[in-house]
């Protein structure tokens, strides 16, 4: 029985091409989609995942209470990380490292410049990345370093570099004391090697002393792992308050959290000290995309399906009569709809293998068809099964419902339920193909808003590059020959890149300050002629004097600080912070060093200098002439590392990375729901245009013209998009307008949009049903009237 029914759904398959193929391509491409989507969820999903008890590893963060805003912060102190480590028997493992940070090293003549890690000894035992050679107690000697398989190679080639010495930033000699497998594109740590925290210590005494001070300290980041068995709701409050003992405002403020290493990339954003946001949004957000688009997909295959079912009532009409059972026909229909959507799946395989190169290249993922999984097979194959069965049931049922004796007088007539089933599929599908397009739209106006947005500073030609001891010892000399050179017209050095700010701290008291309050602001050391390089502009008051030890207690507020801290006239005043009192000379407008969809952070800066050297090429000046020179002097003052930069409009740019990412997926998720939409209606449209082949040609012979027959077949598919773009408008406001607003810098919506996706629409549905109604129109009257 089963092998007839694939015969006859064979046979029905290859005999009306047209719409067999209309029906595969649409599910193939939605299933494509899918499929898609969710291997790239699952990649999302997977983050951190592939290191072993992954469950019991967490990193430490800080709820800080700003006059009853709380803010997160993973920023801690060493002395925290020493209490978690002898204070709670819950946690077996703690390490502390600095973030992370760019060190040079040296093997011979081979120089690279590689990021890598700082940690505690116990880091490895934290995350078990999976050694090739060594092992997880690599990093208890100071002068000890851990590569990556990829740096390894990059430093000594084929030769093993097991206890082999590399200097590092042409300072210390370290022995290389374990190699691991390079680390996997979805994890959250990204390093070349790794050092030990201990010889941090050793390399900047003043590291040992900070682990002396307190709470409020908090310039590091700490990892901790909970011993089997023990689940955080356990540690949680025991941990909550461990800072509260000291009377420091920072710490009195702060509560001890703990997030889990399976959130860290899904769970990124903190709202009132709970990680309820962050990149999880848009997971699933395509997720439901995947699910539209295939909905969408098998949409087509219902109406295709139960459009063509005059051609199939006296097959069913004879099947009965010959005394076929309905659960007989409703199983023949039913096998028909799986050969249909597992012949789809095949194609969907192929598209999405060829597909796959181009989107990892967008997305920056590492996503592979797992062809061995069987896990994969089981939820493919099963997805596609029940997709069968959703596509197919439908007009199953349908079908199999005729009335034998109707179906052979010839008198059957399809029912107008069919039809307006049929009609409100169709709005369906074109609702949420038109909600795509209006996203795709606003997330595009919204990027370049954002774009647009005056910065506060002049990003074009300004270049940035790391310091390193040399550069630090000798940045006078190197400032003076990158001046001389002409290459160069502007230089100085900060704390932070020109496009962050990287540390915050709190301000101790101001004029006006409220009993209790605390305000945490960026806090950017810089050294001389800081606004000039940037271009950054002084509202009030005037910049640092050039002498050190003059301004070693002045600062310059920008105005977001000047509002936050509520000053009138703020220069000449003073407020506290480090533990001393600071004095106000000057006032520099707002620049975006942050998010460019946020308010500017409010930040104060203060003279000192930093570990970023920041400088403006000449602006007559080619640019890599500029830099070819400016490569010759670093070098000349730097030989043993190699000459780092990066162009600060670079830098900013990728700040708009996601929002671009999110947008160029929801444009090709559009475009591609559109098209499964077309394919849709041309099919429909043919059947319109066939079973009304007679009605056309009466009309032509009464002297109806091609426009008046391609009007009548065209409208009431336009009328149906029209309907669609009237119930996809108000559910598209509604959910980008909560998109947006998480966005203080944001777009509003007005009715443009609408009214252009309507038309962009409603020509789309023209033009795809424009050859099947003119093709009608042109037809020979007499041949369609001939059977009569």
């Amino acid at each position: 029985m089963l092998k007839t029914n694939f015969k006859i759904a064979w046979r029905n398959l290859t005999r009306n091409k047209v719409y067999s193929t209309l029906n595969i391509m649409g599910l193939a491409v939605g299933m494509a989609v899918a499929l898609l989507i969710g291997l790239w969820v699952s990649y999302q999903y997977a983050y951190d995942r592939f290191l072993p008890n992954y469950g019991q590893a967490y990193q430490v963060r800080r709820n800080f209470n700003s006059n009853g805003d709380t803010l997160t912060f993973s920023s801690t102190s060493l002395k925290l990380a020493d209490a978690l480590r002898t204070d709670f028997p819950e946690i077996e493992y703690v390490a502390e490292t600095d973030g992370g940070r760019s060190h040079g090293l040296m093997v011979g003549n081979t120089k690279l410049l590689l990021d890598g890690k700082q940690a505690g000894a116990d880091f490895l035992k934290i995350f078990r990345f999976p050694f090739i050679e060594g092992n997880a107690d690599a990093l208890k000697d100071p002068y000890s370093i851990i590569l990556t398989e990829a740096t390894a190679k990059a430093l000594f080639g084929n030769k093993n570099a097991m206890n082999q010495m590399v200097r590092v930033d042409n300072k210390d000699n370290l022995k290389v004391t374990g190699i691991i497998k390079d680390i996997p594109a979805n994890s959250s740590f990204h390093f070349s090697y790794i050092l030990p925290f201990s010889y941090f210590e050793i390399a900047d005494p003043s590291i040992k002393d900070r682990r002396k001070q307190g709470f409020g300290n908090n310039s590091f980041e700490i990892y901790a792992k909970l011993r089997d068995g023990i689940k955080y709701s356990q540690v949680a409050p025991k941990i909550k308050n461990m800072e509260h003992v000291e009377d420091n405002t920072n710490a009195k403020n702060s509560d001890v959290i703990m997030q889990p290493i399976k959130d860290w990339h899904l769970y990124s954003t903190y709202t009132n000290g709970k990680a309820l946001g962050g990149f999880i949004e848009y997971v699933r957000i395509f997720s439901i995309i995947g699910i539209l688009v295939l909905m969408i997909a098998c949409i087509n295959f219902i109406n295709l399906t139960t459009a063509r079912s005059e051609k199939r009532a006296r097959e069913v009409g004879i099947r009965k009569a010959i005394g076929s059972q309905r659960k007989q026909l409703i199983l023949q229909f039913l096998t028909e709809s799986v050969l249909v959507t597992f012949v789809a799946f095949l194609f969907a395989l192929v598209m999405v293998q060829l597909a796959l190169p181009a989107f990892n290249t967008l997305t920056g993922t590492a996503v592979a068809l797992p062809y061995t999984s069987g896990l994969f097979w089981l939820i493919t194959l099963s997805c596609t099964f029940i997709t069968a069965m959703l596509a197919g049931s439908r007009p199953a049922f349908y079908l199999s419902s005729f009335n034998p004796v109707l179906v052979l007088k010839g008198t059957i007539q399809t029912a107008r339920s069919a039809s307006l089933s049929r009609k409100a599929l169709v709005i369906l599908q074109f609702s949420c193909s038109i909600v795509l397009i209006i996203s795709t739209v606003i997330i595009y106006q919204q990027i370049q808003y954002a774009k647009n947005r005056p910065t506060g500073y002049a990003i074009s030609k300004l270049v940035t590059s790391m310091y390193n001891a040399d550069i630090k010892a000798n940045y006078a000399a190197i400032k003076n020959d990158l001046l001389q050179s002409g290459a160069v017209s502007a230089v100085t050095s900060s704390s932070s890149p020109a496009t962050g700010v990287d540390w915050h701290s709190d301000v101790d008291d101001f004029p006006g300050k409220n009993a209790g309050e605390t305000v945490e602001m960026g806090m950017i050391s810089v050294s001389d002629d800081y606004f000039k390089t940037l271009g950054m502009q002084l509202k009030a008051g005037h910049d640092f004097t050039g002498n050190a030890k003059a301004d070693s207690t002045n600062i310059v507020l920008n105005e977001a600080a000047v509002k936050r801290l509520r000053l009138i006239n703020p220069v000449g005043q003073t407020l506290s912070s480090f533990g001393m009192k600071m004095h106000i000379i000057g006032v520099v407008k707002d620049a975006l060093m942050d998010s460019p969809f946020q308010k500017a952070d409010p930040s104060m800066f203060f003279r000192y200098g930093g570990n970023h050297i920041i400088y403006r090429l000449a602006p007559n000046v080619n640019a890599h002439m500029a830099i070819e020179k400016a490569s010759a002097i670093f070098n000349k003052y730097s030989p043993s590392n190699p000459f780092n930069y990066r162009f600060v409009d670079d830098d900013y740019n990728q700040k708009f990375n996601l929002e671009l990412l999110v947008g160029k997926l929801a444009g090709i998720f559009a475009s591609l729901a559109i098209f499964i939409s077309c394919l849709g209606l041309f099919g429909l449209a043919a059947y319109v245009a066939e079973q009304r082949t007679k009605e056309i040609g009466v009309r032509k012979v009464l002297g109806a013209t091609v426009t008046q027959v391609w009007v009548l077949l065209s409208k009431d598919f336009v009328l149906l998009v029209v309907i669609s773009c009237m119930i996809a408008s108000p559910i598209a406001f509604y959910f980008l307008q909560n998109w947006l607003n998480k966005y203080a810098y944001r777009i509003t919506i007005g009715p443009g949009v609408f009214v252009v996706s309507a038309i962009t629409a409603i020509v789309i549905t023209l033009l795809t049903i424009s050859f099947q109604s003119i093709k009608a129109a042109l037809a020979n009257p007499v041949k369609s009237l001939r059977s009569e």
